[in-house]
């Protein structure tokens, strides 16, 4: 009996190690990130079966079979919508400056997007005003309304944007709504669905979370973006949720969330129009390829706008490659603001490169943050990036959510797109990159005016700082990759 146990025993042993070598082979072969791959084998061995189960779960970008397939028949329709704006008035490479030309070359040759002129944006910087101009918009609205977020939080005024929904639906406006699973679970646990269903709203629950579907699609893949277009000619994006701050996260001790949003007209509506009309062919299987742009022509609008979206069936890391080409343009400065700041090697030795070079960079981050393992992580990079001489602050006047990238106050990025692993490499995001000097001298306005609810961070004060944080930060540095 005895042998027979030793015998039992030795198989559990071999079946462990054949186990924990079969996954650390499948994390070696992936390629990606060699920080993502350490990250992950270093889970593995310290909790060694709930880190096999974890990687399993979450350590591969799995989109799910049905939606894999569905997005690779996708491509190619898509890819000819997208072959068609070079032929729209809005294309005319020969306007655009010597910043805004590589980007657009970069995202024409890897997602077939070109840069498009002729846009009127307005930078729209506070909830009230955000909200009450998109009420304004569905209120005006004669036939669609297209509208994804990553959080609908009811209460305040987004239940005014509910009612407006509504309404238009009952006009004979076609709505239609994807909002994501985990990001509005409560929306989806309230009165909402019913009430907008029962009006003809088409409300689609996208990546919906449950424990049957987490063994066929990573759980933690969310659909990030927020996109609203308006009669296929007026759009809407940026950082900010639907939800009114005054009633979102209120007892998570961060103060309100403060954000922005963009909106648009011109021919770069359409393309957001695509975007949101490929998440929603992805989720539902139906196809909406929306109108080309028209061919009128704001001709006092030359500046280049260049939409970048990303995400599986996306060009991986195209966010990421147009942020280091932002940076590495940078003559003068550059001005960062993101609430999650877990940058990647290449983005930490850009910005630390930037300034040995002297530019004056400046990176904007809340004082505190919702997430305690992305604000320890963040404070593992503090170090480095100060003695390089980049300028960090930490704002004090709520949780600050925008997005922004501005360079020497000429050109900007603003997006869903935070500055960390989860928005680069995981999910389904969009950026814009605007080639426009008065809007980015509103958007840079608009940075300074944080910079001034900020304290910064003394580099010698900060070296200073005790044992036991920079213990605890380097721990969580360790899972940066991940985060």
């Amino acid at each position: 009996m005895e042998q027979f146990y030793q015998v039992l025993t030795w198989i559990g042993v071999f079946a462990y190690w054949l186990l924990i070598a079969s996954v650390t082979v499948r994390v070696v072969f992936k390629r990606r990130v060699v920080g993502v791959s350490l990250a992950w084998m270093m889970i593995i061995y310290i909790v060694p079966i709930g880190g096999v189960i974890a990687y399993l779960l979450f350590g591969e970008l799995n989109l799910g079979k049905k939606r894999a397939e569905r997005a690779r028949e996708m491509f190619l329709p898509f890819a000819n919508w997208f072959k068609q704006l070079n032929n729209c008035p809005g294309h005319q490479p020969q306007e655009m400056s010597l910043v805004a030309k590589p980007i657009s070359d970069l995202c024409e040759n890897r997602l077939g997007i070109p840069g498009l002129i002729g846009n009127d944006l307005s930078l729209q910087s506070s909830p009230q005003e955000i909200l009450r101009s998109l009420v304004n918009d569905i209120n005006n609205a004669q036939h669609s309304i297209h509208l994804e977020f990553y959080i609908w939080n009811p209460g305040g005024l987004a239940d005014e944007v509910g009612v407006a929904l509504i309404q238009a639906a009952k006009r004979g406006v076609r709505v239609r709504l994807l909002l994501d699973s985990a990001g509005s679970m409560r929306f989806f646990r309230s009165h909402w669905p019913k009430l907008m269903r029962g009006a003809g709203i088409e409300l689609v629950e996208a990546l919906a979370v449950s424990p049957f579907r987490m063994f066929f699609r990573r759980l933690d893949l969310r659909l990030h973006r927020k996109i609203v277009v308006v009669d296929d000619h007026i759009a809407y994006t940026g950082s900010m949720n639907l939800v009114d701050p005054a009633f979102f996260k209120v007892d998570a001790g961060v103060g309100q969330w403060v954000d922005v949003m963009v909106r648009i007209s011109g021919p770069t509506v359409s393309v957001l129009n695509c975007i949101q009309a490929w998440d929603w062919e992805v989720e539902t299987g139906k196809r909406f390829l929306p109108p080309l742009p028209s061919c009128t022509l704001n001709t006092a609008h030359k500046d280049t706008v260049q939409v970048i979206p990303s995400g599986p069936g996306m060009p991986d890391d195209i966010i990421h490659q147009a942020l280091l080409l932002s940076i590495y343009q940078a003559q003068k400065s550059v001005v960062i603001t993101t609430p999650y700041f877990v940058p990647s090697e290449h983005l930490l030795h850009a910005m630390k490169g930037a300034a040995d070079r002297g530019i004056e960079v400046h990176i904007v981050i809340p004082r505190r943050n919702d997430s305690i393992m992305v604000e320890w992580a963040s404070r593992s990079f503090f170090s480095d990036l100060l003695e390089s001489g980049v300028h960090i602050h930490r704002f004090y006047g709520g949780l600050l959510h925008t997005k922004s990238v501005v360079i020497d106050d000429s050109h900007c990025l603003i997006g869903t797109v935070n500055l960390d692993m989860r928005s680069l490499w995981l999910n389904f995001e969009v950026t814009m990159a605007v080639d426009n000097i008065v809007f980015t001298q509103e958007l840079s306005q608009l940075q300074q005016s944080y910079i001034a609810d900020s304290d910064e961070i003394d580099r010698e004060q900060w070296s200073k700082r005790s044992m036991k944080n920079k213990f605890i930060e380097r721990f969580f540095y360790m899972f940066s990759p991940l985060l």
